[in-house]
């Protein structure tokens, strides 16, 4: 932490070095220059971030954040109800909707199973999605999870829940790289991946 600077100065470092790609020296960098521009950056990104945590809220459908509840993509009158794509978390739906592939609705797990850090099906989203399932309207599951083996245990798992239901169930095509994740992949690979989407 820079030496320095005031408590609110090192506070504002502090919680920027906890956010995804930023270390300490990155977070010092962008708190100075949040600071150099207090007008144009610092004081919208302020009210921007008190807006958004009073207005937020977790989707009671398919859990995605969005400012209504039901969010947009769930309010759309336009998307396929019998169509789901099953994501890891919002950042993946997100990474769909950049793809423009994709006219279904959505179900955010939340996370993913992992017994290495203790993560069962009760701290995921997963009664809700069989829940969904088995009201009858949902003709095709897609499994849009990691192609990593939390993601994979994952995508077995909900397949053994959901099937008997007379559903269709179905995983993203391999063109995902192993380890990769969605919010990683160009437009481009995800569209191809839905494209050859295959059962699961």
């Amino acid at each position: 932490m820079a030496a320095s600077a005031g408590p609110e100065i090192e506070r504002l470092i502090s919680l920027l070095a906890k956010l995804p790609g930023l270390g300490p020296r990155s977070a010092r960098r962008a708190a100075l220059a949040l600071l150099k521009r207090r007008e144009q950056l610092l004081e919208p990104l302020a009210a921007s971030l008190a807006e958004t945590a009073a207005k937020v809220v977790s989707c009671s459908v398919c859990g995605t954040p969005d400012t209504r509840d039901p969010c947009s993509i769930c309010s759309d009158p336009n998307r396929d109800n019998a169509l789901i794509c099953v994501v890891e978390e919002a950042g993946s739906l997100w990474a769909m909707e950049r793809s423009g592939a994709f006219r279904g609705k959505y179900h955010v797990l939340g996370g993913l199973l992992s017994a290495l850090d203790g993560i069962g099906p009760e701290a995921l989203r997963v009664s809700e999605l069989v829940g969904r399932v088995k009201g009858g309207e949902v003709r095709e599951v897609v499994l849009a999870l990691p192609a990593t083996v939390d993601g994979q245990t994952t995508a077995h798992y909900l397949a053994d829940r959901i099937a008997g239901d007379g559903v269709e169930i179905t995983s993203l095509a391999r063109g995902v790289p192993v380890g990769g994740d969605l919010d990683w992949l160009d437009d481009g690979t995800i569209v191809q991946a839905l494209r050859a989407r295959r059962p699961a």
